[in-house]
């Protein structure tokens, strides 16, 4: 950006006999569920710092598709930065292993560093009733539909954090006595743990509980699980303090006679767009549907009940909020009461319609055979077609691959191509300048290292640059390492960097040297680094009239001078923005520069954590950048629901060129951390009703990315 710089055991005794109820006759077991097709994932919040590997190594071939899941993140209070923990992402960090044996799943699960482990066959466990004890930092995940673990689970102890279990069939330890009191044999147990995601499962007919979330145990997101055939399924709680916060969604309940859930003593519990279905003439009857009990808080929305005796009950002592619910064939208490808690003021998620619910989790809930995030048994046939189509180029620096150089492959991209093409990139150091054309659409570059830092592209030029044929410098869009002029554009599992040394090029006249252009639109940013100093992330559109969406996730930006800038409608969600001090040691700076259309989206920073090691209250969150000197633009960023550090000033906004920011879109909404501050003129903040049209949705509008 051409401008001028500012250079300047009481518990535990509160035992299960709480929740126990009625019940003495045996059931047999269920037929495992085979899903094969895919609902919706609601995927996503606060993912704020986050480990380095990016994309786990495979090590066999049919781990490649497995290790997708690796890339995700979790949504709801999992996602919420808290007790040293920004969002949970599990073994991302480590490496992944296959396992097929009780001592392999045992070794790495409860290994100190961080493991992917796949789980690809049937393990019995021995003895029966045998929870294996998760360590921290821990992905557990079956591959396809055969991962199953067969009596018993496992265990997440006091501190454990960061674990995500998922994809995998936890059944049978069920020991012939359907109240049992002697084996306390559950799926997945968790006593003091925080920061776990238990998603995609398939729990059934154990001994005790399927999910049992006690001492408190906190930042739990419990998505898309079909729990059945079992007496007490779901219990939280065994605690008397009230400090545990757990989102509850897209679960299918089926025959599950109480705990559905239970939760004691929780300070938020939100539950949402859950299925309980008591299904007529079996052996199981339910007793009641969810309950909040003690001191609870509970927000109950868009749930739909079937069949279910007291399908919504609260002590005299909690507190619980129904909207939206759709109860058919119900009998027995349904209650309401109180006043809860706004979960939208932790984390963002979106509501499926309540009629939607059974089709929806019948159709997604549980292990699924393929990977991706489609909506229904049609669009995933759509994916996989896709996924078929696509195009793998290699590139490699050894010669090891088709090319060796990554501007090679995008050469060998044919024009117009109409569909996907991958550049996989093994890892090395690419001192090249890459550019994808507008007439390249489609394209996915993806390092295929187990770090993004594996996979570096880079070079050297700043505004003032001399091109080489001494047509004049570069100027600063032309100074970009990789620049995107292409729509459909992805980047995954790699760092695009602009090394220029301002420090050894002083008498030069333009410093300004951006690593990543973007003037496209639909351009999704996934697991990379981002890094320069001043102009780092030019965020542009093909032109003013012209709509150029971006999307970035689980990334870093690092630069110290409006270094995310430009036009775009963009978003940078659950990632990390570091602030890096200037070439002579000083500390100061801007995060964002937008220069956006009237009537336009620009930037949106969301559940994304802003540090560095930088001086305190030494940098602005962002400026107006009004390029050309044009008054028709109106710029505008939203920082909301992020952490920022103590580095930004308590008054973060900024003139420039004469443009007061006051004139244009800048605001915060509920920000965290040493560097946020209260509403003032000098820091506008949204109300919840602005904050309800701020969000990423409206943001992206019609484009939903989706890895490819």
């Amino acid at each position: 950006m051409d401008e001028t710089r500012d250079e300047t055991p009481s518990k535990a005794a509160r035992s299960k006999a709480r929740h126990r109820r009625r019940r003495t006759t045996a059931v047999t077991a269920g037929v495992p569920l085979a899903v094969v097709a895919a609902a919706a994932l609601a995927y996503g919040n606060g993912f704020g710092v986050f480990g380095e590997g990016s994309q786990a190594h495979a090590d066999t071939v049919a781990d490649v598709a497995t290790a997708a899941w690796a890339t995700d993140v979790a949504d709801g209070f999992a996602s919420v930065n808290a007790l040293g923990q920004n969002g949970t992402y599990g073994g991302r960090d480590g490496k992944t292993v296959t396992v097929k044996t009780l001592a392999d799943l045992e070794k790495y699960a409860t290994a100190a560093e961080p493991y992917v482990i796949v789980v690809a066959g049937t393990i019995n466990m021995n003895p029966v009733g045998k929870e294996i004890k998760v360590a921290s930092d821990k992905t557990i995940v079956g591959s396809g539909t055969s991962g199953h673990i067969v009596g018993g689970g496992f265990f997440l102890g006091s501190g454990v954090h960061n674990v995500i279990i998922r994809n995998l069939t936890i059944r049978d330890s069920y020991q012939g006595t359907w109240n049992d009191k002697d084996h306390d044999f559950d799926a997945i147990q968790m006593d003091g743990a925080h920061h776990v995601w238990i998603d995609h499962n398939n729990l059934r007919h154990m001994a005790d509980g399927l999910i049992d979330s006690r001492k408190d145990t906190t930042y739990v997101t419990v998505s898309w699980n079909k729990l059945s055939n079992n007496n007490k399924t779901f219990g939280i709680g065994w605690t008397e303090n009230v400090t545990a916060d757990l989102t509850i969604h897209h679960n299918w309940f089926s025959d599950t006679e109480q705990r559905n859930p239970s939760a004691d003593n929780i300070a938020h519990a939100h539950l949402y767009n859950n299925y309980l279905e008591d299904v007529a003439g079996t052996d199981i009857a339910s007793s009641y549907g969810n309950y909040a009990r003690g001191a609870t808080k509970m927000v109950l929305e868009n749930s739909y009940f079937q069949g279910m005796k007291n399908p919504v009950q609260k002590d005299s002592t909690a507190a619980l909020v129904q909207r939206g619910n759709v109860f058919s064939g119900t009998s027995g208490r349904n209650e309401s009461g109180g006043t809860a808690f706004d979960p939208k003021s932790y984390y963002s998620y979106t509501l499926d319609k309540a009629a939607d619910v059974p089709a929806l989790l019948k159709a997604g809930a549980g292990p699924r055979s393929t990977i991706g995030t489609t909506a229904t048994a049609a669009t995933t046939a759509t994916a996989s077609t896709k996924a078929a189509a696509a195009t793998t180029l290699t590139v490699a620096k050894d010669g090891s691959g088709q090319y060796s150089s990554v501007q090679a492959a995008v050469n060998a991209v044919p024009a117009n191509n109409p569909s996907r093409v991958v550049i996989s990139v093994k890892p090395g150091t690419y001192r090249e300048l890459v550019k994808v054309p507008s007439n390249k659409p489609h394209v996915t570059i993806q390092g295929t290292g187990s770090s993004r830092k594996d996979t570096v592209i880079v070079y050297n030029n700043a505004a003032g640059t001399p091109k080489p044929d001494g047509s004049g410098t570069y100027g600063t869009g032309g100074s970009a390492t990789v620049a995107v002029e292409a729509d459909d554009f992805q980047a995954r599992n790699l760092t695009i960097l602009n090394d220029f040394d301002e420090k050894a090029n002083q008498s030069l006249s333009g410093h300004q040297a951006v690593a990543l252009r973007t003037a496209a639109d639909k351009v999704f940013l996934d697991g990379v680094i981002v890094e320069g100093d001043q102009d780092t992330l030019l965020l542009d559109t093909a032109s003013k009239d012209k709509l150029g969406r971006v999307y970035m996730s689980n990334s870093y930006v690092i630069g110290n001078v409006d270094f995310v800038f430009g036009r775009a409608t963009a978003v940078i969600d659950k990632s990390v923005i570091t602030l890096k001090k200037r070439w002579d040691g000083t500390s100061a700076g801007y995060i964002t520069a937008p220069s956006t259309a009237a009537n336009r989206k620009g930037f949106l920073i969301n559940r994304t954590t802003v540090n560095g090691d930088v001086s305190a209250s030494s940098f602005y969150l962002g400026r107006p950048w009004h390029a050309g000197g044009d008054a028709t633009l109106d710029p505008q960023t939203t920082v909301r629901n992020s952490t920022l550090s103590s580095a930004i000033k308590s008054t973060p906004w900024t003139d420039m060129s004469g443009f007061s920011w006051k004139d244009d879109r800048f605001a915060e909404y509920k920000n965290t951390g040493a560097g946020a501050g209260s509403a003032s003129s000098n820091r506008p903040q949204l109300t919840d009703a602005q904050a309800a049209d701020q969000e990423v949705a409206d943001w992206l509008g019609d484009w939903t990315p989706t890895a490819s």
